[in-house]
């Protein structure tokens, strides 16, 4: 076995060296930040050479652009794929979201990053765009008369109460989706409105 085929302390580099350095950027990005986490550190978690990392990834920035890209590819399928819930109901759900879960990781790529040809940031952007037509989708389907304005509302809510919980360390989300009722029910039409309340008393 060649030292290229090794990690630290002489370990196999194995066909899942990839996969780990990428679980563990997962896991120390969103911990510890990014600029705070280094190759170093990296490789000695996911238990791999620099040598080998580097052979998967050109350098961090290219991982950290995966990390972002791998993170949330179904963009929130568990709220917006669901069929047991109405449109309107599945508006809501977007902020039903644990005070404890860490920031957004694209927010948090994109103000540490602060560098807007970042690949990494690029991803931010295409995530947050996708979030908002999602959103817009179901805004459809729930009869707003202008669903891409709703879902770019709701989209900043979501974000502004992401970033306030973090900062207050207090959730926010409560208060963000008395909000999003609000902006939801005043966006949709009284008839179309009337028959989602008569749906939804009905289930």
């Amino acid at each position: 076995m060649t030292e290229l085929e090794k990690g630290p302390k002489g370990r196999r580099r194995g066909r899942g060296a990839r996969e780990r350095i990428l679980s563990v950027s997962q896991q120390l990005f969103r911990e510890q930040g990014i600029n705070r986490t280094g190759m170093d550190q990296l490789c000695a978690a996911a238990q791999v050479s620099k040598r080998t990392a580097y052979q998967h990834f050109t350098g961090k920035d290219e991982l950290v652009a995966e990390y972002l890209r791998r993170f949330d590819p179904s963009v929130l399928s568990g709220v917006f794929d669901r069929t047991d819930l109405t449109p309107r109901e599945r508006l809501l759900a977007a902020f039903d979201i644990p005070p404890t879960t860490p920031l957004c990781p694209y927010i948090a790529a994109a103000v540490e990053l602060n560098d807007p040809q970042h690949p990494a940031s690029q991803y931010a952007r295409d995530y947050k765009k996708a979030v908002a037509a999602r959103l817009a989708d179901a805004a459809r389907e729930a009869g707003a008369a202008d669903p891409e304005q709703l879902g770019e509302q709701l989209a900043l809510l979501i974000d502004g109460a992401a970033a306030r919980t973090r900062v207050l360390n207090a959730n926010a989300f409560p208060a963000a989706a008395a909000i999003a009722a609000v902006l939801i029910d005043n966006a949709i039409p009284a008839t179309a409105g009337d028959d989602r309340r008569l749906e939804e008393a009905a289930r």
